[in-house]
């Protein structure tokens, strides 16, 4: 195979060549800045670049190579941070015209952690509306498109941008969040990896919150060796997100590369395949006899958690409490301001009663304990990350109905995840005969990211569908 154009190579790739002296630092965002130049005027990943910063930075980790002083794979390499992560001197807009004055006073705890990786950062993404969607639209600051095609299709959501720009060569990096699927769920469908860790394992200090529930960090790049390099450098405790706080620390990458031999895979029946395209069915499902032949058991099971969780949250009700709570001054006295798909579903929120609101705080603690004892004997579940693939924006975004529906069928599988608090990647997994990806998600039992990273690292060894890129040459200048 070809080796791919620089934009398209993964970050262990990039980072041996600057190492090797056959690209610097400076070329490397150069090469990502007229990238993003060239393409965002018709994707919209972008809602802010920083050029002459991510200049600066650049060329001091150049120095610093020079001089002996590395501090990592991640040193000098780019990446983009959904719309929702403080940079300090920089607007948190949370996807909101109404936030432009939103001023970071510092960084966010996982910026500042980027920032002693030696990670450069290229600009702020797109996202929907307070991060409260699952297919991407956003009628204020507009609505990424999915490179996948010359139609504008859903890039997914809420972490819209991110997952643009990663799959067009942009940035070989992007944070998100996922808060019922946000990071997987455009992982899904623009064709990369994305990583939804287990709520305590990355500090949510300085990010626009959602639900302090369910809210977790994320990370989307186009390799899982990059995505376990990325977590590597963010998970720890930080006092400022107490829930991280008396986690120790576990090493992913030492173990990485061990395979799957002897674990135990499951497909997760029922819920997950309902309504499943049958592109989507297949790809997933031929991923067992994969697995098979690299040594693990693969089997299926039952799990009626799965069910559970959505009737514990039915259409998100339970995000919408805390959301409204949250965003209850824009939600008051600027509604007619907001997004509508957003404001008219978070509304809700505030019809939730405090009894009810503790009643299901309650249950989701007995559910989580129930879910995992039903795992006990398996080291991770094998379900399609989203039912479909990306569809057309015109065919969804018609009316509110149409667009709940759709939304619903997106999150399903995703939010299944975020209730139980299991950790998550997807990686891409096929093509639909119209080349759209298919994501899938391989799920794992709580503060076990080393699993899940494993797996899909042993995936990706034998398969190649994550360095699939798409044609781009309907684009100006692309």
């Amino acid at each position: 195979m070809n080796e791919p154009p620089l934009y398209y190579q993964t970050i262990t790739d990039i980072a041996d060549s600057i190492r090797k002296g056959e690209v610097s630092c400076r070329e490397l965002v150069e090469n990502c800045l007229s990238r993003a130049e060239s393409l965002d005027g018709k994707l919209n990943a972008f809602k802010l670049v920083c050029k002459e910063s991510a200049m600066a930075q650049a060329q001091s980790a150049d120095l610093a190579l020079q001089a002996g002083k590395d501090s990592g794979p991640l040193q000098g390499i780019p990446y983009a941070v959904k719309y929702l992560f403080d940079v300090k001197g920089l607007p948190t807009t949370a996807g909101s015209s109404l936030l432009d004055k939103n001023i970071a006073a510092q960084d966010a705890h996982a910026i500042q952690k980027l920032s002693k990786a030696g990670m450069i950062l290229l600009g702020k993404t797109n996202t929907v509306q307070f991060a409260f969607s699952g297919v991407g639209i956003n009628h204020d600051h507009g609505t990424p498109h999915n490179p996948w095609s010359q139609i504008h299709h859903l890039p997914g959501g809420s972490s819209s941008g991110s997952g643009v720009a990663v799959a067009a060569g942009m940035a070989p990096m992007a944070l998100g969040t996922d808060t019922g699927g946000s990071v997987r769920v455009p992982a899904s469908l623009c064709g990369t990896v994305g990583l939804k860790t287990t709520v305590g394992r990355i500090s949510r200090a300085g990010v626009y919150p959602l639900s302090w529930t369910l809210d977790s960090v994320g990370i989307l790049t186009r390799s899982v060796e990059d995505t376990a390099l990325v977590y590597q450098s963010l998970q720890g405790s930080d006092i400022n997100d107490e829930i991280t706080c008396g986690l120790a620390y576990h090493d992913v990458i030492k173990e990485l590369k061990d395979g799957v031999r002897g674990f135990h895979l499951a497909f997760a029946e029922s819920l997950f395949w309902e309504n499943v395209h049958p592109e989507v069915e297949k790809a997933v499902r031929d991923c067992g006899k994969l697995f098979e032949n690299l040594g693990a058991r693969v089997s299926k099971i039952d799990f009626p958690e799965a069910q559970a969780a959505l009737q514990l949250n039915p259409g998100g009700v339970f995000i919408a409490a805390e959301g409204y709570t949250l965003n209850r001054k824009w939600l008051e006295e600027h509604f007619d301001e907001l997004d509508p798909v957003v404001a008219h579903r978070m509304i809700k929120g505030k019809d939730v009663s405090a009894g009810d609101y503790l009643q299901n705080s309650f249950a989701l603690k007995r559910l989580r304990a129930k879910a995992n004892n039903s795992l006990k004997e398996v080291d991770a579940l094998l379900v399609p990350t989203t039912p479909i693939p990306a569809q057309p924006l015109a065919e969804v975004d018609t009316t509110m109905e149409n667009y709940l529906e759709r939304n619903a069928l997106y999150l399903r599988n995703t939010c299944v995840g975020n209730v139980l608090n299991m950790c998550g990647v997807s990686i891409p997994c096929g093509f639909t005969k119209d080349g759209f990806p298919i994501g899938l998600l391989i799920y794992g039992k709580p503060f076990q990211e080393n699993v899940v990273l494993r797996a899909g690292y042993s995936f990706q060894q034998v398969t190649d569908w994550h360095r699939r890129i798409p044609d781009l040459s309907w684009v100006t200048d692309a």
